[in-house]
C-alpha cells in the first residue's frame, strides 16, 4: 500500500490545498452549505497558512507516488497547551502530564481515493510523529464514517462534551 503513495509534511504553500480539504470535509458532513464554502475555504486558509508558519499546526499530504503535485489527501495536528493533569496510561498506571496535547484535525481524503487506507496511512504517521513529540495526549473529534478507523489505532471516546448555549 504504502509504495503506491507518498506521504509529505506540509509547509505554509500548502495552506491553500489543506484550506480546500477542511471546508470539504466540513461539506461532506452536512456542515458547511454550498452558500458558505467559499468564505470558509478562504478564513481556513488563512488560519492554517499562518499555524503553519507559526509551529501551531503540522499536517501532512498524500499524493500517488508517480504524481507527486496530485495532493488526494491529508490530515494535521494543532498543538496546544493546557494545564497539567493526571493522566492514566493503558496499563493503568497514573503520572502527570506536562499538558502538550496534539489536536487532530482535517483528515480527509478526495472521494475517488477514499476507502484504500490512505487515511490509515495518515494516522499511522501523526501517531508515530506525535511519539516523537512528546504529546501527552493525541485527540480528534471522529465523523461517524471515521469512528471505525479511529477505534482501530487505538483512540477511545471520552466523556467531553460541547456548550451549545447562547
Amino acid at each position: 500500500m504504502s509504495e503506491e503513495f507518498h506521504i509529505r509534511q506540509a509547509t505554509p504553500d500548502d495552506a491553500a490545498i489543506i484550506g480546500w480539504h477542511r471546508a470539504r470535509m466540513f461539506q461532506d458532513m452536512g456542515l458547511v452549505p454550498d452558500d458558505l464554502f467559499e468564505s470558509f475555504r478562504t478564513k481556513a486558509l488563512d488560519r492554517l497558512g499562518k499555524a503553519l508558519a507559526s509551529g501551531d499546526y503540522f499536517a501532512w499530504l498524500v499524493s500517488e507516488l508517480n504524481a507527486p503535485q496530485k495532493i488526494i489527501a491529508g490530515a494535521g495536528v494543532v498543538i496546544r497547551e493546557v494545564p497539567p493533569f493526571p493522566h492514566r496510561h493503558h496499563n493503568g498506571e497514573i503520572t502527570i502530564a506536562e499538558g502538550r496535547q496534539g489536536l487532530v484535525v482535517n483528515v480527509f481524503t478526495e472521494p475517488e481515493w477514499r476507502r484504500r487506507g490512505i487515511a490509515k496511512l495518515l494516522m499511522e504517521e501523526i501517531i508515530v510523529w506525535s511519539r516523537g513529540q512528546n504529546l501527552d495526549d493525541l485527540v480528534l473529534h471522529a465523523s461517524e464514517h471515521g469512528r471505525a478507523l479511529y477505534e482501530q489505532l487505538g483512540f477511545i471516546l471520552t466523556n467531553e462534551m460541547r456548550f451549545r448555549g447562547s
